[in-house]
């Protein structure tokens, strides 16, 4: 019968079949001639000691053990006449609830603002080349949501792992890579990204479900008792159903503007600002890995960073090793950067955004705003930081050791942030608050990761998106808004989750809600 066991071995051990099948046979008492095979279940990197190490469970297969080949399925109903729910957006949230759906009997029917996978192209290269912002169409809203062009890291702090497993398997049935199963961190990359959500749509649509891009919503239609009856959208439909899961991402702030303008209940909620800081990843490597070049055995070092400022937090966010900075603006008027990375993680910088804790009590001039302060906020500060770099997608910067110092940066270093940067006193455009909180966050940064305050560091403002500013209610046991009678608020949007895994989490827990309510 086959066994599973923990081991610790170098990497070159970790790479070489070979190797592992000896370290096995050597160190734990199995021998050699009875070991039929070896598959890694899990694999994380220790780099806390001078020597890297591996980390490996194992799954350890003998002579008279059968080896099967674990085939992932999923059964996904013909849907055509049944029953429908809409589903508002396209992001990780909207794709997952409308899978479990599918599986589930009913009839996704999806409605997306933004453009298909392919298409969304064109409006980034404008980005770049023109610093055209398309409001429908960018690295937010389309096909797949943010996530498509944003690197698509897996890891998630959900404590569910069965749950999480499945989420990761669906991602596999539909032509990501084996090896998320098998990462401690694992991610997709940006390139890959794009052909595995074509995929989910095919899969969506083949079943007699509906995606309906370049539709806008606008408004909610409901009965006298509020219950939903459907929506309308910008091109005049109306779109009928009880149940409408709102899946519409963390930048969409039409709606949260729609909500409050109709005294739909939504509240304010802390989040998190601040800049992404980008280093050479090769000096990254250096930090992590204890050595001069790193070892092609090794992925691009990533680093996880937090620490109290006077009580408030300040932590890495979205690091992405070997990665590219982006303009993620979702209107005309505003700076907005984040950060991706391809599969192999194989570009020249590592970047990651630096945030601070935004909390009700920051933010007192914007209280006359209720419930809308935090976006009012958040609005403000990529507006002044649009202006301050003349006005286009250029992004305002500094060197990392100059904003600490409170110093003008008479040149910057090379980045990745291609439509670039302007230098520009971050100290000076940035809330103060923001600004005293990253200062101390650097310092002890600087002390746990030593070197990480480098002459080549550069700081790129602002790192803005990090989570919603706003939560949509919902009640615990039906998940429906308290208001409202079959909205759903889901995932990122809504206040319910922080990055692919969790969304597509959420997702699939409201149209298990849905579907238990509609065998009621």
């Amino acid at each position: 019968m086959p066994q599973e066991i923990n081991t610790i071995v170098l990497p070159e051990t970790a790479a070489d079949k070979k190797l592992l099948l000896e370290h096995v046979s050597n160190n734990l008492p199995f021998d050699k001639e009875d070991v039929k095979e070896i598959e890694i279940l899990r694999k994380s990197i220790d780099a806390r000691q001078r020597q890297v190490k591996i980390n490996l469970r194992l799954r350890v297969f003998f002579q008279d053990d059968e080896i099967i080949e674990e085939k992932i399925e999923r059964n996904y109903e013909k849907v055509s006449d049944k029953n429908s729910v809409l589903i508002i957006g396209a992001g990780p949230a909207g794709l997952f609830a409308a899978l479990k759906l599918l599986e589930n009997g009913i009839k996704p029917v999806i409605i997306e603002r933004g453009k298909k996978v392919k298409e969304r192209r064109r409006d980034l290269v404008k980005i770049f080349r023109n610093h055209e912002v398309d409001p429908d169409s960018n690295y937010c809203f389309g096909e797949g949501g943010a996530g498509t062009y944003s690197d698509g890291k897996l890891y998630t702090r959900s404590g569910n792992k069965k749950k999480i497993r499945r989420v990761l398997d669906t991602l596999i049935y539909h032509g990501a890579d084996n090896k998320i199963r098998v990462n401690a961190h694992p991610h997709i990359g940006t390139n890959k990204l794009p052909q595995i959500i074509t995929n989910i749509r095919e899969t969506i649509e083949g079943c007699g479900g509906e995606i309906h891009f370049e539709t806008k919503f606008t408004e909610l239609t409901l009965d006298k008792n509020n219950q939903i009856e459907g929506i309308k959208t910008a091109d005049g439909k109306q779109w009928k159903s009880k149940n409408v899961i709102l899946a519409t991402g963390h930048s969409a702030r039409d709606i949260y503007y729609y909500l409050h303008q109709n005294n739909i209940k939504i509240e304010f909620k802390p989040f998190a600002l601040g800049v992404r800081v980008e280093h050479p990843q090769s000096y990254i490597d250096s930090i992590q890995y204890h050595c001069e070049v790193r070892s092609e055995l090794l992925p691009a070092a990533p680093y996880s960073l937090v620490t109290q400022a006077n009580g408030q937090g300040v932590y890495s966010f979205c690091m992405c090793p070997g990665g590219v900075m982006a303009p993620c603006a979702t209107s005309p008027g505003e700076i907005v950067t984040n950060g991706w990375s391809p599969s192999k993680r194989n570009n020249p910088f590592a970047n990651s955004g630096i945030v601070a804790q935004v909390e009700w009590e920051n933010i007192e001039e914007f209280h006359q705003y209720g419930e809308l302060a935090g976006l009012k906020f958040q609005e403000s500060v990529e507006k002044t930081c649009w202006e301050s770099a003349g006005k286009k997608q250029n992004a305002p910067a500094q060197r990392l050791q100059d904003f600490i110092e409170g110093n003008e940066s008479t040149d910057l270093p090379e980045c990745s942030y291609k439509p670039g940067v302007v230098s520009v006193r971050l100290d000076k455009i940035l809330p103060q608050f923001i600004v005293n909180g990253l200062k101390k966050g650097f310092q002890d940064f600087d002390k746990k990761m030593k070197g990480f305050i480098h002459p080549q560091a550069i700081v790129v403002a602002p790192e803005s998106r990090t989570s919603s500013p706003i939560r949509i209610p919902r009640d615990k046991e039906t998940l429906m808004h308290p208001e409202i009678i079959g909205l759903y608020p889901c995932a990122e949007g809504a206040g319910y989750a922080g990055g692919i895994i969790s969304a597509a989490l959420d997702g699939e827990k409201i149209a298990e809600k849905i579907t238990a309510l509609h065998n009621a």
